[in-house]
């Protein structure tokens, strides 16, 4: 009898996806938004996995395209038909998803190429953020905004690195429009902060990751209650760390990387593993 290989999407952690599934079988949220990076290297056998395992999910689903998703070996198909290989969740990727009152839209952050190294950086071409602007725009008046987004829109780091290229403009438009959050991931720790632009405030919140490629905190996902214009969240993980604690404090950091020494924590779990997770 042969044995049939178990297809992975690169660096999951399978029990939190075992956990995650179960929770929104028996929780049944009104949606799920994946903020990108279902994949390790966009291969063929890890998007085949993760179009699986998001085939199986019962709510409206929204897919993000993170930078990690992007074909990594095949430069050719990178340049001309990157999201080939969603093919089987297709209709989810960067779908906007309108319950009662209230909407998910998508804004693009991930790029084929830019005029910087490294590409994993966001960048919102004026396309991209136009896009995003005219299905605001086109909802029913009163309408409640979310934004699910793969890069967080901070625009430079702490030390001045251009980090999201055309961030500071795109959180200008939200908050101008009155969207109550922008949600992304590519960090793998959760964070929850308002910041101030040039049309007023704007709310990020950042989700954990389900993979192997954890920074400080457990693997986690977000729980978004919205009341009115209120959104409460839980980041819920596999060890019971409360939500507090494992939110990040300061600047957001640059990449999604796991850290290089023991001592570069970024939350105050300081769940640093002492050698990173294999990337091949």
């Amino acid at each position: 009898m042969r044995k049939r290989a178990r297809r992975n999407f690169g660096l999951e952690d399978r029990q939190a996806l075992s956990w995650v599934e179960r929770a929104i079988a028996i929780e049944r949220p009104d949606a799920v938004a994946i903020t990108g990076d279902l994949t390790m290297r966009a291969r063929h056998r890890e998007y085949s996995a993760a179009c699986d395992w998001i085939g199986r999910l019962a709510p409206p689903v929204t897919v993000e395209v993170g930078n990690h998703d992007m074909p990594y070996f095949n430069l050719w198909e990178r340049f001309t038909d990157p999201y080939r290989r969603y093919r089987g969740i297709e209709r989810l990727v960067e779908r906007e998803i309108d319950l009662p009152g209230l909407a998910i839209v998508p804004l693009k952050t991930t790029a084929r190429a830019q005029w910087r190294f490294p590409w994993s950086n966001g960048w919102i071409t004026a396309d991209a953020l136009a896009q995003t602007l005219a299905a605001i725009d086109a909802l029913p008046a009163g309408s409640r905004v979310i934004v699910a987004a793969h890069h967080p829109l901070v625009e430079r780091s702490a030390h001045g690195k251009l980090l999201t290229r055309g961030g500071n403009r795109a959180m200008a438009e939200l908050a101008a429009r009155g969207v109550l959050a922008v949600l992304s991931g590519h960090i793998h720790d959760p964070f929850d902060r308002v910041v101030e632009t040039a049309a007023g405030p704007l709310r990020l919140i950042g989700a954990g990751t389900l993979s192997r490629r954890i920074r400080s905190t457990p693997p986690s996902f977000n729980e978004l209650v919205i009341e009115g214009t209120t959104i409460h969240v839980t980041a819920r993980n596999l060890e019971q760390v409360p939500t507090e604690a494992m939110q990040l404090e300061g600047p957001i950091p640059e990449d999604a990387l796991p850290p290089r020494e023991p001592g570069e924590a970024v939350a105050p779990v300081h769940r640093v593993p002492e050698v990173d997770p294999p990337v091949s």
